[in-house]
């Protein structure tokens, strides 16, 4: 019998790679998509994508989605806290591992582990230290399809919004920008590819520009949540549903 897992979905490209992988290899029972969502605005966090497309996303895949609602600018214990309620709620239903489509971020990573083991979880990450030039390339060979949703201006212009990534996108990327964009350079929406049945419909809308306030320091906390830096602004593409 197969350990069961429940699959950290962004609607990105590292995630579906990751999953692509999982599914693959056939050794965890992936019994559900996790995805953390703005609760105010419907779209999941830091992307900016609709749940609407989150949903369509889910229904090809054709694995189970739970939404984590978190306000907009969660604070640390607010983050923590519903994270923990629905881990619980899955451990309680035989799932003994969590997955990941992290890369490259050492304090992520130990930050997860170290959350994970406070609910006796294991953590999985896939794609670990493999090199994002090769993840980027392996995830255009098999045939998946991502635009870009939001774009950090700290490393990318508006240009980039809106943008399928391919190999003239690639070209394109400053001098120092992961192609991955794991320093969270730009984060993505996948619409096709091999773990979907059918491909997602959409039409690109307006690039909007968004600027956080920094959190203050009791906001912060002393723990990584895997939110952005806040001394930046972003560019977000919307993405209607067709």
């Amino acid at each position: 019998m197969k350990d069961k897992a429940i699959f950290n979905w962004s609607g990105g490209k590292d995630s579906a790679l990751c999953l692509h992988h999982v599914l693959n290899e056939n050794r965890l029972e992936v019994v559900g998509l996790l995805t953390s969502v703005s609760k105010e605005y419907q779209r999941i966090s830091m992307h900016g994508v609709r749940v609407e497309l989150l949903e369509r996303q889910a229904a090809q895949v054709g694995i189970p989605l739970t939404k984590m609602e978190v306000p907009e600018m969660p604070t640390m214990e607010a983050y923590e806290k519903a994270m923990e309620d629905i881990l619980e709620k899955f451990k309680n239903e035989g799932v003994s591992h969590s997955v990941f489509g992290d890369i490259f971020l050492e304090d992520l990573r130990a930050y997860r582990e170290k959350k994970l083991a406070l609910l006796n979880l294991k953590g999985v990450f896939p794609l670990w230290k493999k090199s994002t030039k090769k993840i980027i390339h392996e995830f255009l060979d098999l045939g998946f399809k991502t635009i870009t949703t939001c774009v950090n201006e700290k490393y990318l212009d508006k240009s980039f919004a809106g943008r399928i990534i391919d190999h003239d996108f690639l070209n394109d990327l400053p001098a120092g920008v992961d192609p991955c964009g794991e320093n969270g350079e730009f984060h993505t929406f996948v619409f096709d590819g091999p773990i979907f049945s059918n491909p997602i419909d959409f039409t690109t809308g307006e690039i909007v520009y968004r600027k956080y306030s920094p959190p203050s320091k009791d906001e912060k906390g002393d723990e990584c949540n895997n939110q952005e830096p806040f001394d930046t602004g972003f560019f977000y593409c919307d993405l209607l549903p067709a």
